[in-house]
């Protein structure tokens, strides 16, 4: 009988990070550069407060305006919480009137410039460039003081909601069925 001689199959393998290397060299630096161009902005927002506080603290703490904007496609509302509407801005053929509102909210910081909170209420499919352009218009502004542009600050303090349903909103009309059988 024959034996069959065992080889050695102790061989050592070695690996070939080269190509991983140079994949590596080259992708570092670009990842490094194109970082430096990314900046994020961040913007605090506060939740409505809850309604466990007693009745006779609200009373105290009232407010002599709670302002609110409701976003809806159709239109902008600026709402005192308290006592109801103060004024519908509709939209125009070139999207939310963002000069009217604004308008509107520095003759409110006028006669209330100790109120530095409101809460914005939009719908459920609203836009994110809206609700962004909305935030912009009622936390600043721009006016002139001694011929130069100056920054001022209107309502900072910016809370976010659900809007209640549209009740504005034209009903949709149910399909209309055949009388026919099938």
């Amino acid at each position: 009988m024959r034996r069959r001689k065992i080889r050695s199959r102790d061989t050592e393998v070695q690996l070939n990070i080269t190509t991983f290397m140079n994949l590596m060299v080259v992708l570092v630096p670009f990842l490094l550069i194109t970082a430096a161009f990314s900046e994020m902005s961040v913007l605090q927002l506060t939740l409505p407060p809850t309604s466990a506080i007693p009745q006779q603290q609200q009373d105290e703490q009232k407010k002599p305006i709670v302002l609110e904007v409701l976003i809806y496609k159709n239109r902008l509302e600026v709402v005192d919480r308290q006592t109801g509407p103060l004024k519908i801005i509709p939209v125009t053929s070139t999207g939310h009137d963002y000069k009217t509102l604004t308008t509107l909210l520095k003759a409110i910081k006028l006669r209330f410039p100790e109120i530095t909170d409101v809460t914005l209420l939009l719908e459920r499919d609203t836009a994110y460039d809206v609700l962004v352009q909305t935030m912009d218009h009622v936390r600043m502004t721009y006016q002139l003081q001694s011929g130069t542009s100056v920054e001022v600050e209107l309502f900072p303090d910016i809370a976010i909601g659900d809007a209640p349903p549209d009740a504005q909103a034209a009903p949709q009309a149910a399909p209309a069925t055949t009388g026919g059988n099938a």
